[in-house]
Protein backbone atom coordinates (compact mmCIF):
# COMPACT_ATOMS: atom_id res chain seq x y z
CA UNK A 1 0.00 0.00 0.00
CA UNK A 2 0.78 3.65 -0.59
CA UNK A 3 2.22 4.90 2.93
CA UNK A 4 2.81 8.73 3.84
CA UNK A 5 6.32 9.43 4.24
CA UNK A 6 5.70 11.84 7.20
CA UNK A 7 4.58 10.80 10.60
CA UNK A 8 0.62 10.53 11.17
CA UNK A 9 1.32 13.05 14.31
CA UNK A 10 2.95 15.83 11.74
CA UNK A 11 -0.08 15.88 9.01
CA UNK A 12 -2.17 17.98 10.66
CA UNK A 13 -0.01 20.80 10.90
CA UNK A 14 0.84 20.96 7.15
CA UNK A 15 -0.31 23.95 5.59
CA UNK A 16 -3.72 22.96 4.01
CA UNK A 17 -2.38 24.10 0.13
CA UNK A 18 1.07 22.26 0.64
CA UNK A 19 1.76 20.41 -2.95
CA UNK A 20 1.25 16.79 -2.94
CA UNK A 21 3.82 14.52 -4.50
CA UNK A 22 3.81 11.24 -5.08
CA UNK A 23 6.54 8.87 -5.28
CA UNK A 24 6.26 5.58 -7.51
CA UNK A 25 9.82 4.10 -6.47
CA UNK A 26 10.10 0.65 -5.48
CA UNK A 27 13.91 1.27 -4.08
CA UNK A 28 13.33 2.14 -0.56
CA UNK A 29 16.97 3.62 -0.32
CA UNK A 30 16.21 5.92 -3.41
CA UNK A 31 12.10 6.68 -2.46
CA UNK A 32 12.61 7.30 1.33
CA UNK A 33 15.47 10.07 1.75
CA UNK A 34 13.77 11.66 -1.56
CA UNK A 35 11.06 11.89 0.41
CA UNK A 36 12.44 13.39 3.43
CA UNK A 37 14.06 16.18 0.84
CA UNK A 38 10.80 16.60 -0.59
CA UNK A 39 9.26 17.36 2.78
CA UNK A 40 12.37 19.58 3.56
CA UNK A 41 11.72 21.18 0.76
CA UNK A 42 7.66 22.11 1.63
CA UNK A 43 5.43 19.35 -0.38
CA UNK A 44 3.65 16.52 0.77
CA UNK A 45 5.51 13.07 0.33
CA UNK A 46 3.92 9.92 -0.14
CA UNK A 47 5.87 6.60 -1.41
CA UNK A 48 4.02 3.53 -3.41
CA UNK A 49 6.16 0.54 -4.01
CA UNK A 50 3.79 -0.82 -6.75
CA UNK A 51 1.92 -0.36 -9.89
CA UNK A 52 -1.18 -1.37 -7.69
CA UNK A 53 -0.46 0.60 -5.02
CA UNK A 54 0.55 4.11 -7.40
CA UNK A 55 -2.97 3.95 -9.27
CA UNK A 56 -4.87 3.48 -5.42
CA UNK A 57 -2.72 6.11 -4.26
CA UNK A 58 -3.66 8.83 -7.06
CA UNK A 59 -7.13 7.98 -7.01
CA UNK A 60 -7.46 8.25 -3.47
CA UNK A 61 -5.14 11.48 -2.69
CA UNK A 62 -5.50 13.16 -5.76
CA UNK A 63 -1.43 14.65 -5.47
CA UNK A 64 -0.81 17.64 -7.82
CA UNK A 65 2.27 15.68 -9.33
CA UNK A 66 3.47 11.85 -9.92
CA UNK A 67 7.54 10.89 -9.99
CA UNK A 68 7.37 7.67 -11.54
CA UNK A 69 9.45 4.95 -12.35
CA UNK A 70 9.34 2.75 -14.84
CA UNK A 71 10.28 -0.64 -13.19
CA UNK A 72 7.96 -1.71 -10.81
CA UNK A 73 8.02 -5.73 -9.26
CA UNK A 74 4.39 -5.50 -10.40
CA UNK A 75 4.26 -4.21 -14.11
CA UNK A 76 5.58 -1.39 -16.39
CA UNK A 77 5.82 2.55 -15.33
CA UNK A 78 4.78 3.38 -18.96
CA UNK A 79 1.31 1.36 -17.95
CA UNK A 80 0.23 3.48 -14.74
CA UNK A 81 1.15 6.86 -16.86
CA UNK A 82 -1.05 5.60 -19.78
CA UNK A 83 -3.67 5.18 -17.16
CA UNK A 84 -3.04 8.34 -14.88
CA UNK A 85 -3.84 9.85 -18.50
CA UNK A 86 -6.91 8.14 -19.30
CA UNK A 87 -8.19 9.05 -15.88
CA UNK A 88 -6.55 12.66 -14.64
CA UNK A 89 -4.54 15.76 -15.80
CA UNK A 90 -2.09 15.01 -13.27
CA UNK A 91 1.51 15.94 -14.16
CA UNK A 92 3.88 13.03 -14.69
CA UNK A 93 7.67 13.01 -14.15
CA UNK A 94 9.08 9.80 -15.82
CA UNK A 95 12.16 8.20 -13.69
CA UNK A 96 14.24 5.69 -15.48
CA UNK A 97 17.55 4.06 -15.68
CA UNK A 98 17.15 4.06 -19.91
CA UNK A 99 17.89 7.53 -21.52
CA UNK A 100 17.58 6.55 -24.86
CA UNK A 101 15.96 9.18 -27.41
CA UNK A 102 13.17 6.20 -27.94
CA UNK A 103 12.49 5.82 -24.59
CA UNK A 104 11.74 9.72 -23.89
CA UNK A 105 9.80 9.59 -27.10
CA UNK A 106 7.58 6.90 -25.59
CA UNK A 107 7.43 8.29 -22.72
CA UNK A 108 5.96 11.94 -24.32
CA UNK A 109 4.01 10.09 -26.38
CA UNK A 110 2.17 8.85 -23.32
CA UNK A 111 1.51 12.21 -21.59
CA UNK A 112 4.62 12.41 -19.72
CA UNK A 113 5.84 16.17 -18.67
CA UNK A 114 9.17 15.41 -18.03
CA UNK A 115 12.16 12.96 -18.09
CA UNK A 116 14.54 12.40 -15.82
CA UNK A 117 17.45 9.74 -16.03
CA UNK A 118 18.92 7.61 -13.24
CA UNK A 119 21.36 8.50 -11.66
CA UNK A 120 19.54 12.36 -10.86
CA UNK A 121 20.69 15.02 -8.12
CA UNK A 122 17.83 15.87 -5.83
CA UNK A 123 18.77 19.58 -6.77
CA UNK A 124 17.61 18.71 -10.30
CA UNK A 125 14.70 16.95 -9.64
CA UNK A 126 13.30 19.38 -7.48
CA UNK A 127 13.46 22.28 -9.83
CA UNK A 128 12.35 20.13 -12.46
CA UNK A 129 9.27 19.29 -9.99
CA UNK A 130 9.01 23.31 -9.50
CA UNK A 131 8.91 23.78 -13.12
CA UNK A 132 6.36 21.68 -14.32
CA UNK A 133 4.07 22.34 -11.35
CA UNK A 134 4.82 26.56 -12.82
CA UNK A 135 3.76 25.18 -16.39
CA UNK A 136 0.78 23.20 -15.06
CA UNK A 137 -0.89 26.03 -12.76
CA UNK A 138 -0.35 28.74 -15.45
CA UNK A 139 -3.99 29.56 -16.31
CA UNK A 140 -5.20 30.00 -20.25
CA UNK A 141 -3.49 33.17 -21.84
CA UNK A 142 -6.90 33.59 -23.72
CA UNK A 143 -10.60 33.29 -22.63
CA UNK A 144 -12.62 33.64 -25.59
CA UNK A 145 -12.90 30.17 -28.52
CA UNK A 146 -10.74 30.59 -31.01
CA UNK A 147 -12.22 29.52 -34.36
CA UNK A 148 -9.56 28.92 -37.11
CA UNK A 149 -10.91 27.20 -40.18
CA UNK A 150 -12.69 24.07 -39.03
CA UNK A 151 -11.05 24.49 -35.77
CA UNK A 152 -12.05 25.81 -32.64
CA UNK A 153 -9.60 26.00 -29.64
CA UNK A 154 -11.16 27.04 -26.38
CA UNK A 155 -8.45 27.98 -23.65
CA UNK A 156 -10.84 27.99 -20.79
CA UNK A 157 -12.62 24.16 -21.07
CA UNK A 158 -8.73 22.84 -22.63
CA UNK A 159 -10.79 21.66 -25.45
CA UNK A 160 -10.05 21.94 -29.49
CA UNK A 161 -12.82 20.76 -31.49
CA UNK A 162 -11.99 20.09 -35.48
CA UNK A 163 -15.47 19.76 -37.34
CA UNK A 164 -17.31 19.40 -34.29
CA UNK A 165 -15.76 17.01 -32.75
CA UNK A 166 -13.09 16.91 -30.01
CA UNK A 167 -9.99 16.04 -30.57
CA UNK A 168 -7.92 13.99 -28.47
CA UNK A 169 -4.80 15.67 -27.06
CA UNK A 170 -2.11 15.27 -24.37
CA UNK A 171 -1.85 18.66 -22.13
CA UNK A 172 1.66 19.53 -24.16
CA UNK A 173 -0.43 19.28 -27.54
CA UNK A 174 -3.14 21.46 -25.97
CA UNK A 175 -0.79 24.28 -24.80
CA UNK A 176 1.10 24.14 -28.22
CA UNK A 177 -2.16 24.10 -30.50
CA UNK A 178 -3.59 27.42 -28.14
CA UNK A 179 -0.16 28.68 -28.22
CA UNK A 180 -0.09 28.79 -31.89
CA UNK A 181 -3.62 29.52 -32.58
CA UNK A 182 -3.39 32.67 -29.87
CA UNK A 183 -0.67 33.79 -32.27
CA UNK A 184 -2.78 32.90 -35.50
CA UNK A 185 -1.17 34.46 -38.91
CA UNK A 186 1.91 35.04 -37.03
CA UNK A 187 5.22 33.87 -36.70
CA UNK A 188 6.15 32.59 -33.06
CA UNK A 189 9.79 31.62 -32.47
CA UNK A 190 10.79 28.28 -31.21
CA UNK A 191 12.39 29.71 -28.08
CA UNK A 192 9.32 31.77 -27.36
CA UNK A 193 7.02 28.36 -27.85
CA UNK A 194 9.51 26.66 -25.48
CA UNK A 195 9.39 29.06 -22.80
CA UNK A 196 6.07 29.67 -22.63
CA UNK A 197 4.97 25.71 -23.31
CA UNK A 198 7.91 23.74 -21.64
CA UNK A 199 8.63 26.71 -19.13
CA UNK A 200 11.93 29.12 -19.76
CA UNK A 201 13.62 26.71 -17.18
CA UNK A 202 13.77 23.94 -19.79
CA UNK A 203 16.07 21.39 -19.42
CA UNK A 204 15.67 19.17 -22.28
CA UNK A 205 16.53 19.39 -26.20
CA UNK A 206 14.28 21.63 -28.25
CA UNK A 207 13.53 18.43 -30.48
CA UNK A 208 10.93 18.06 -28.16
CA UNK A 209 9.21 20.63 -29.65
CA UNK A 210 9.42 18.84 -33.10
CA UNK A 211 8.20 16.06 -31.79
CA UNK A 212 5.21 17.36 -30.03
CA UNK A 213 4.41 19.61 -32.98
CA UNK A 214 4.52 16.16 -35.31
CA UNK A 215 1.94 14.76 -33.10
CA UNK A 216 -0.18 18.18 -33.37
CA UNK A 217 -0.20 17.94 -37.16
CA UNK A 218 -1.38 14.08 -37.27
CA UNK A 219 -4.14 15.22 -35.23
CA UNK A 220 -5.46 17.91 -37.19
CA UNK A 221 -5.37 16.20 -40.46
CA UNK A 222 -4.48 19.22 -42.28
CA UNK A 223 -0.98 19.92 -43.04
CA UNK A 224 -1.86 23.52 -44.27
CA UNK A 225 -2.88 24.89 -40.44
CA UNK A 226 0.85 24.95 -39.38
CA UNK A 227 3.62 26.50 -41.40
CA UNK A 228 7.34 25.92 -40.25
CA UNK A 229 9.28 29.17 -40.77
CA UNK A 230 12.52 27.50 -41.30
CA UNK A 231 15.37 28.58 -38.77
CA UNK A 232 13.28 30.82 -36.97
CA UNK A 233 9.44 29.21 -35.83
CA UNK A 234 6.07 27.99 -36.63
CA UNK A 235 3.03 30.25 -38.11
CA UNK A 236 -0.28 28.97 -37.50
CA UNK A 237 -3.48 29.75 -39.68
CA UNK A 238 -5.06 33.09 -39.69
CA UNK A 239 -8.29 32.97 -37.79
CA UNK A 240 -11.81 33.39 -39.47
CA UNK A 241 -12.09 36.79 -40.77
CA UNK A 242 -8.94 37.41 -41.18
CA UNK A 243 -6.87 38.17 -43.88
CA UNK A 244 -3.91 35.07 -44.77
Amino acid sequence: MAKPAVPAQDVGSLDEVATRILIVEDEASIAEPFARLLEREGFVATVAGTAAAALRAARDEHPDLVLLDLVLPDGDGRDVCRTLRAESGVPVIMLTARGTEADRVVGLELGADDYVIKPFSAAEVVARIRAVLRRTSRPPAGREPIRIRDLEVDPLARRATLRGTEIELSRKEFDLLCELALHAGEVVRREDLMSRVWDENWFGSTKTLDVHMGWLRRKLGDPTYIDTVRGVGFRFAPRNGEAP
